[in-house]
């Protein structure tokens, strides 16, 4: 494999006395899309969540194994979980944009995290603007409400306020499963260009986006990691039938 960015050793995720993850290992790469994809309930958006912690914040969940990022453990005990959502950025499903102003959005974060210098703020959210490719169409509204702007245009908006705080990994739920045709291949577009400075892992549905976008596919079905491979390998020559039938529609 490329360079390994993050190393999930046997992890398990138990909702009480229920595993919505069972035993899952994988190795996910530096500067690759690595996609996630399998039925609805799978246990994919609970792996995704595990690598930055956010399943912390559902009660009664608990999480077994080991997330090795950059060769320390993601679970330990000891974690600065703040620090580590701040190394490990996330987009939704859905667009979740402040009722604030477009710049303020932006500038949420590094305010957060400090930066009070309104110079140095603007030079931020320009720069993130541009990386999340909405600057040219929004660099005249950045007082409006963030509110204002398309569906698309609010979910790469959420991707720059992600970029603001230097993530080095993006992590990135079903990021355009609410969008149309055109809003979906711009976030597509913006994803290619992104993985040349992120380390990306994508949950989606869409068979032809994990296809379109990503270097390595991992397959989930019933909380398990049925297969993990290269993409073109998972979609051309899988070694497991399940993964099979899944990419070719036979079932999910």
């Amino acid at each position: 494999m490329d360079d390994v960015r993050i190393d999930c050793k046997n992890v398990t995720v138990w909702y009480g006395s229920n595993k919505g993850l069972d035993d899952v290992s994988l190795q996910i790469p530096s500067r690759q899309v690595t996609a996630l994809i399998g039925p609805s309930g799978c246990g994919k958006s609970t792996f995704l969540r595990c690598l930055n912690r956010m399943n912390d914040v559902i009660t009664g969940v608990r999480t077994e194994g080991q997330i090795l990022l950059d060769g320390e453990d993601v679970l330990s005990p000891g974690t600065d979980v703040v620090a580590l959502r701040r190394k490990v950025g996330m987009v939704f499903q859905k667009s979740n944009p402040f009722p604030k102003s477009i710049f303020d959005n932006v500038a949420y974060g590094p305010r957060i995290h400090g930066i009070k210098d309104g110079s140095q703020l603007s030079g931020i959210v320009e720069d993130a603007l541009r990386r999340a490719a909405l600057w040219d169409e929004v660099k005249d509204r950045l007082r409006d409400s963030a509110l204002e702007i398309s569906g698309g245009q609010q979910q790469r908006l959420c991707i720059a306020r992600a970029l603001a705080v230097e993530p080095e990994v993006l992590l990135m739920d079903e990021p355009a499963s609410a969008l149309d045709p055109i809003s979906t291949a711009r976030v597509e577009d913006l994803i290619d260009e992104l993985k040349a400075r992120y380390t990306i892992v994508i949950v989606t549905h869409n068979m032809q986006q994990a296809a379109r976008i990503s270097s390595y596919t991992g397959f989930f079905y019933l909380g398990k990691l049925v297969e993990y491979d290269r993409t073109e390998v998972i979609f051309t020559n899988p070694r497991e039938e399940r993964t099979e039938a899944y990419v070719t529609g036979r079932f999910g």
